[in-house]
């Protein structure tokens, strides 16, 4: 499994205890489910204050995955990143924009300012 689909399967793949805050399931083939406030509830039983609305390194601690510098890279490099992998600031900022607009992609309701 690549890195995108286990971070869309940690999120899309709730638990029922965790589906009953989800969105109901919509009329469309295509299910929606509201990634914020998935994230949000992970957020609040965190022992660590993560910042996923803004952060790569946090959405990734968040989900119990690797968010080593390493794991980052290779991230970018599945998501076809041009830019220079050595600049881990802009690297960081664009995964971040790449990764909610394919959550949003595949079904994946955001807050308005993350959906842009």
């Amino acid at each position: 499994m690549n890195l995108f689909e286990t971070i869309r399967s940690k999120i899309f793949g709730t638990t029922p205890a965790e589906a009953s805050t989800a969105s109901p399931a919509p009329t469309s083939a295509t299910k929606t489910v509201d990634v914020a406030a998935i994230l949000d509830g992970l957020a609040s039983k965190s022992s660590e204050k993560l910042d996923w609305r803004r952060s790569i390194v946090d959405l990734m601690k968040l989900l119990d995955m690797d968010a080593s510098q390493s794991a980052r890279k290779d991230l970018a490099k599945e998501l076809h990143y041009d830019g220079d992998s050595g600049d881990s600031g802009k690297m960081n900022v664009w995964l971040h924009k790449q990764v909610m607009a394919k959550l949003a992609a595949n079904g994946g309701k955001l807050p308005p300012e993350l959906a842009a």
